[in-house]
């Protein structure tokens, strides 16, 4: 700051000021350029860490994860974080610990040391978790998880709602014989989708058909293809099906080709996710529910911001986000 002040001519705490935007400060505009010029000559930076130290405010956001920085949708996650601070001119600092609970709490500490203004703890698919007690001490928020107490805002995707329109697109289609392809894990996407696949049921005085739900410990391709052979295998096979996921969707589709059955004319098939890898280009492309990950990612750095700045943050709210449709021509 001396060098600037020299180099500008004029005193440090001048250049105090411009640096620092201080409010009210009556400097002339020919004043704050030669400063400016004068700091790009130097090439000179603040010192962040010396000026979060002073303002308690280090413009930086924590984001411990387990393993979204790997997962195919995780990319969407960090990106709708990212976007947000950067709008209101914070870095974000990312941890994968892939469920390493010591390295999660190294990050951490590391993390508080630093002094970022808010943590994001986030998991790499809807799940209940218990993240470290020293997340207390600092503005923090969860993203696709939540706490057994509630003792922290989450955001989740609803699933509930995402079943019930998965189900809603085969019935308005027509189709009343609608099966359900399930994972098997005691998950919120499982009883979530399957309540609302029960309620789009309801709302249209279709009875629920307990043989028409299959479920599997394993929710990819192969387990869908078994799924789908057994309800084709049926007296009265399905009309239309919903799979818990694109990669059950995918083998759902082998089995129905291999009976020669066409999609959708003979079977109309809704998937889950809309992973960009299987749901464009399975043929027909597949009609799909997207999880809400960039819009995760920006509501929990956009609430945290914003209740910082008021000074407190809800602990209970617990917010879920719509899943939207991808309508392409599985259906």
């Amino acid at each position: 700051m001396y060098d600037v002040a020299r180099a500008a001519g004029v005193s440090q705490t001048t250049v105090s000021l411009v640096i620092n935007n201080a409010p009210q400060a009556n400097i002339p505009e020919a004043t704050r350029e030669r400063i400016w010029a004068a700091v790009r000559e130097l090439g000179w930076r603040p010192n962040a860490l010396a000026r979060g130290l002073s303002r308690r405010h280090s413009q930086t956001i924590g984001l411990i994860s387990d393993e979204i920085a790997t997962s195919p949708h995780g990319g969407k996650m960090i990106q709708g974080m990212q976007d947000a601070a950067w709008a209101q001119g914070m870095m974000l600092i990312l941890t994968n610990t892939s469920n390493n609970l010591e390295l999660e709490r190294a990050a951490l500490g590391l993390m508080l040391e630093r002094q970022v203004d808010a943590v994001i703890y986030a998991a790499m698919y809807h799940r209940l978790v218990t993240p470290p007690a020293e997340l207390a001490m600092v503005p923090a928020a969860l993203v696709d998880c939540y706490s057994a107490d509630r003792s922290l805002p989450s955001v989740v995707p609803d699933e509930v709602q995402g079943g019930r329109t998965a189900t809603e697109v085969l019935l308005r289609s027509g189709r009343r014989r609608i099966a359900f392809i399930n994972s098997a894990d005691p998950i919120p996407a499982a009883a979530g989708r399957l309540a609302g696949y029960q309620q789009a049921l309801a709302s249209y005085g279709v009875a629920y058909d307990p043989s028409l739900v299959r479920s599997d410990h394993s929710p990819w391709a192969p387990a869908g293809y078994r799924c789908m052979r057994e309800l084709l295998e049926l007296p009265e096979p399905p009309t239309g099906v919903f799979c818990f996921n694109d990669q059950t969707a995918m083998g759902a589709y082998d089995a129905i080709k291999q009976r020669g059955l066409e999609i959708p004319n003979d079977i109309a098939v809704v998937g889950f996710d809309n992973h960009e890898l299987i749901a464009a280009e399975l043929r027909p492309a597949l009609t799909t529910l997207e999880l809400p990950h960039y819009a995760m990612g920006q509501w929990a750095v956009e609430h945290l911001l914003a209740n910082s700045a008021e000074g407190s943050l809800p602990a209970s709210l617990q917010h879920k986000l719509e899943c939207p449709l991808v309508e392409r021509q599985s259906v």
